[in-house]
């Protein structure tokens, strides 16, 4: 069994991107020598989070998370939205083209859903 989620981040929230982080950590917790494929999606104005300076904070998690492969992607059109310059984002984001199509493909694809 593959353990596929698919964490949704949507609001400009540092008590909700906590929690979102803690979900995923507590998950990979719970199923250590299981295969996952985990993934967090943000858009709206969650993608401010995800600025250098907004997310100093929540670097050094951030950074552990991605060493163990969950993806960090990122709506292209909220970050032309919010007007975010993909180039103050931290490293390890993908961006992609439309967060809601991320969303629904991946769930898709049998990722489970999960809205901290």
């Amino acid at each position: 069994m593959i353990y596929r989620a698919v964490f949704h981040v949507d609001l400009d929230d540092t008590k909700i991107f906590a929690l979102a982080l803690a979900n995923v950590g507590n998950l990979l917790r719970a199923i250590p020598e299981k295969h996952y494929d985990l993934v967090m999606v943000f858009n709206g104005p969650a993608v401010i989070l995800l600025q250098t300076e907004e997310c100093a904070t929540f670097l050094e998690e951030v950074w552990q998370l991605q060493q163990v492969r969950v993806s960090f992607k990122v709506c292209r059109n909220a970050l032309n939205r919010f007007n975010v310059d993909p180039e103050n984002l931290i490293e390890g984001c993908e961006i992609v083209p439309a967060g809601v199509v991320t969303l629904i493909e991946l769930q898709q694809d049998g990722y489970v859903y999960i809205k901290p």
